[in-house]
C-alpha cells in the first residue's frame, strides 16, 4: 500500500486529495510556489516543499523540481490532481521511471486520449459512437470543404491536442471554412504545441453529458452514471449536475453500459471520464479525460463513493471496492464553480479575502482553500471554491442550493456567486431546459 503521497497541485484539489490520504492513514507532501507559501494545502500537509517562483512553468509545471521534491521527501507516489501535469504522458512516464507510483492511468492511455484524433479512432473501434467528421488531421482547405459538403454545414474545427475549449472554430458557411481552419490551427499551435486540427459536424443544440468511470488493474470497470455539464460559457463549465434532467433511465443505463464495455476493451485503469454531446436522442463522443474531474464531487454525492480513495487503491494494485451491481444512485446533486471574477464582465478579481463564511447544513459541501486574510494570487486559475449540494430530488436540491448561495460570504473579491444566484431564478434552468449554448444566449440578453 502507498505510504506517502506527494500532491502535485494546489488549491482546493490539493486539499481534496490530502483529506482522502489522511483518512487512509497515508502521509502527505505539499508542493508550492513562493506565491503559495501561506496556502491552506501547505498548512494542512504533513510536509511541504517549495518548487519555484509564482510562474507555473517554473513551479507547478516544473517536472524536475517536482520529482526532486518527491525524492527528498521520501514520497512513494504522486497524485497530479487536475490541470497542470495531470494529463501529461511524459510526466507520468518520468514518475514511473523514477521508481514512484503515478496515481492515475498509464502514460500510454494518457498519450492515446491526449490526441483527439487518436482517441476518436480508439473509442470508435471499441464501440463508442462518434460525431461524423474527418478520420484524421486536416490541413488542406479543399479537403475541409469536401468533408463539410459530405457531412453538412455547420462544422467545427478542433485542435487534435486541445482541450478546455481552446483551438476551436465554427464554420457556418463554405466561405468561413478556410479562415476557421487557419485560425484554429494557429491557436492550437500556440496553446498546445501542435497545429493539427480535424473537422466535425457542429451540433446546434446539444447537451454535454459525461460518464464517470472507475477501472482497476484486474479487469474490473464500473460506471458511476452521468453528469450534465451543459451550462458553459466559452466552452468552460460553470455548473454541473447529476443525474441529467435531459435523460431517462433507459438512456442513461444504455450509454453507461456502452461506455463501460468500451473502456474495459481498452484495458484502462484509474478514474476516467468519457464526454459526449447529446442531441435528438443520440450520443456522440467528444473526448476522454484521463484524470480526476473538477466536477467529481457531483458523482460522489449521488453515489456515496470517494473517487480519490479508489484512485489510490487502484494505484496500490488493489481491486475496486465495488462492482457495477453494487452501485446505487441516490437523489440529485449540483455543483457551482465559484470563481474570483466579476459576475458580469468575467474579469479576474484576485486579492485579499476579508470576511469569509461558507454555507453548511444537511447536504451541503464546500471544497475550497480560502480563509479570511488569504490573498488569492493572480497567477493561477480563477476558481476559488466549489459549492456542491445534494437533495432527495432536483427540486429539493435547487431550493437547498439557493439557500446555500445566499449564505456564502466571500468579502474583498468579486465572485461568480451572483451569477449562480441569477441562474437559480431562470425558468429554463429551473425546468432543466438548457443546452451548451443556453448560458451565452442568456448573458447576451
Amino acid at each position: 500500500m502507498i505510504e506517502k503521497v506527494l500532491i502535485a497541485n494546489r488549491g482546493e484539489i490539493a486539499i481534496r486529495i490530502l483529506r482522502a490520504c489522511r483518512e487512509m492513514g497515508i502521509g502527505t507532501v505539499a508542493i508550492h510556489s513562493t506565491a503559495d507559501a501561506d496556502a491552506m494545502h501547505v498548512r494542512l500537509a504533513d510536509e511541504s516543499v517549495c518548487v519555484g517562483p509564482p510562474q507555473v512553468l517554473d513551479s507547478y509545471l516544473n517536472k524536475n523540481a517536482i520529482l526532486t521534491a518527491a525524492t527528498i521527501s521520501g514520497a512513494d507516489a504522486i497524485h497530479p490532481g487536475y490541470g497542470f501535469l495531470s494529463e501529461n504522458a511524459d510526466f507520468a512516464q518520468m514518475v514511473e521511471e523514477h521508481g514512484l507510483v503515478f496515481i492515475g492511468p498509464s502514460f500510454e492511455h494518457i498519450n492515446m486520449m491526449g490526441d483527439k484524433i487518436t482517441a476518436k479512432a480508439a473509442v470508435k473501434a471499441a464501440g463508442i459512437p462518434v460525431v461524423p467528421g474527418s478520420e484524421g488531421a486536416v490541413t488542406d482547405p479543399a479537403e475541409a470543404r469536401a468533408i463539410a459538403k459530405e457531412i453538412g454545414l455547420p462544422v467545427i474545427i478542433k485542435a487534435a491536442a486541445g482541450g478546455g475549449g481552446r483551438g476551436m472554430r465554427v464554420a457556418k458557411t463554405m466561405d468561413d471554412l478556410e479562415d476557421a481552419l487557419r485560425i484554429a490551427s494557429t491557436e492550437a499551435a500556440t496553446m498546445f504545441g501542435s497545429g493539427a486540427v480535424y473537422v466535425e459536424k457542429y451540433l446546434e443544440t446539444p447537451r454535454h453529458i459525461e460518464i464517470q468511470l472507475l477501472a482497476d488493474n484486474h479487469g474490473n470497470v464500473v460506471h458511476l452514471g452521468e453528469r450534465d455539464c451543459s451550462l458553459q460559457r466559452r466552452n468552460q463549465k460553470i455548473l454541473e449536475e447529476s443525474p441529467s434532467p435531459a435523460l431517462n433511465d433507459s438512456q442513461r443505463t444504455e450509454i453507461g453500459e456502452v461506455t463501460r464495455a468500451a473502456i474495459q476493451k481498452l484495458g484502462y485503469r484509474s478514474v476516467g471520464t468519457v464526454e459526449y454531446l447529446y442531441e435528438d436522442g443520440k450520443f456522440f463522443f467528444i473526448e476522454m479525460n484521463t484524470r480526476l474531474q473538477v466536477e467529481h464531487p457531483v458523482t460522489e454525492m449521488v453515489c456515496g463513493l470517494d473517487l480519490v480513495r479508489e484512485m489510490i487503491r487502484v494505484a496500490s494494485d488493489l481491486p475496486l471496492s465495488i462492482k457495477q451491481s453494487d452501485v446505487r444512485f441516490s437523489g440529485h446533486a449540483i455543483e457551482c464553480r465559484i470563481n474570483a471574477e466579476h459576475p458580469e464582465t468575467f474579469m479576474p478579481s484576485p486579492g485579499k479575502v476579508g470576511l469569509y463564511h461558507s454555507p453548511g447544513g444537511l447536504g451541503v459541501r464546500v471544497d475550497s482553500a480560502l480563509y479570511s486574510g488569504y490573498t488569492v494570487p493572480p497567477y493561477y486559475d480563477s476558481m476559488i471554491a466549489k459549492l456542491i449540494v445534494h437533495g432527495t430530488n432536483r427540486n429539493e436540491c435547487l431550493m437547498r442550493l439557493r439557500r446555500a448561495l445566499d449564505e456564502y460570504v466571500i468579502d474583498g473579491l468579486d465572485t461568480s456567486i451572483p451569477l449562480h444566484q441569477r441562474l437559480m431564478e431562470e425558468p429554463d434552468f429551473v425546468n432543466g431546459n438548457y443546452d451548451i449554448h443556453w448560458l451565452e444566449r442568456m448573458l447576451d440578453l
